[in-house]
């Protein structure tokens, strides 16, 4: 306490009052210089006294932050008191609680980063493998037809990586934060066309039937580029589910609260298992339904492959609007998904 210069200050002013004080005192009555000088050594040490007190309590507060600073868990707080230094303590305690939750956090965001990356390898090395299988036997294959055909395997593969790239490099800006959406006036009915328009080709191939009921009032406010992402990846996946011959369904019901598009199939739909995981990123389900990968034969290239990011990309895009998706299987048989924005 006494390093403090201004408690050296004090003490300094202090006896030089006392001096000031008691010596006139004392000079005209002994007794009563005497007195003052008693009540201002008494002042004084009352002072003294306090301001230890409160010295100690601020060193116990340093203590348990250098304490917290090096790991340990518990930030102890005395009691509740009133005073500054009771506010002070209660500052602290709820900043040691922030800065603990932070890092609770910023653990978790690190086992997620390792995971995704971990996935990432995986989805990434599979296709890889194959392309390098298939090369290796157009290389050895002697017969041009075969060779052809395992070349055109191998560019589909290598097709798929770049796909899987294109959305991982979407999903990290969404992710990072760094996209800023436009907020326009967007019609359903040329939202929608547009998702459709590169997928038109391959649902005439398969003889997909597409049956749209839209108003061409009903507008949503986004950034329709972003918006038709959305869409056409919940299209894509439909168009997986699918067969040939298939029929797949947009409607737009649009109300005074909000504007609903409904994308459904019949496809086999959903299982109780997949349901609850459906938007979940990496997650792939197992029997066919949408947004699960068909077999190697059933395939279709033009389509983007089942590598359980499109539905996570779809979510986070039309989340980042203000817009929600869910997913559910349809009551006459496949799926359905439901995007609603609120007016």
């Amino acid at each position: 306490m006494l390093r403090n210069r201004e408690i050296l200050r004090f003490a300094l002013l202090c006896l030089l009052v006392t001096a000031v004080t008691a010596a006139p005192a004392c000079y005209l009555f002994v007794a009563a210089g005497i007195w003052v000088l008693l009540s201002d050594v008494c002042l004084a040490a009352l002072f003294f006294t306090f301001t230890a007190s409160r010295y100690r309590r601020i060193a116990r507060i340093s203590e348990q932050i250098d304490r917290v600073l090096h790991g340990e868990e518990h930030l102890i707080i005395d009691a509740a008191e009133e005073g500054e230094l009771s506010i002070l303590e209660s500052e602290i305690s709820k900043m040691v609680l922030r800065i603990r939750e932070q890092n609770e956090a910023l653990k978790g965001e690190k086992e997620h980063l390792a995971d995704s990356l971990a996935d990432i390898a995986h989805q990434l090395r599979t296709p890889l493998t194959s392309a390098n299988l298939i090369l290796t036997l157009a290389e050895k294959e002697n017969e041009a037809a075969e060779r052809k055909r395992l070349l055109r395997e191998a560019e589909s593969l290598f097709s798929q990586v770049n796909h899987l790239l294109d959305s991982l490099l979407k999903l990290s800006r969404l992710d990072a934060g760094i996209v800023d959406f436009r907020a326009e006036a967007v019609s359903v009915r040329e939202l929608t066309a547009s998702a459709l328009r590169p997928l038109l080709i391959p649902m005439e191939l398969h003889g997909i039937c597409l049956v749209t009921e839209i108003p061409e009032t009903a507008v949503i406010t986004g950034d329709e580029d972003w918006l038709a992402e959305a869409v056409q990846n919940i299209l894509k996946n439909c168009i997986q589910s699918v067969e040939d011959g298939g029929t797949i369904g947009i409607r737009c019901e649009d109300t005074l609260l909000y504007t609903e598009i409904t994308i459904w199939d019949d496809g086999p739909g959903f299982s109780g298992e997949e349901l609850p995981h459906l938007f979940d990123r990496f997650y792939r389900g197992g029997n066919g339904g949408a947004g699960n990968q068909k077999s190697a034969g059933n395939q279709r290239s033009t389509v983007a492959a089942g590598y359980g990011i499109g539905l996570d990309l779809c979510r986070t895009i039309i989340k980042r609007q203000g817009g929600t998706v869910k997913a559910g299987n349809h009551p006459k048989g496949g799926a359905v998904f439901r995007i609603r924005f609120p007016k």
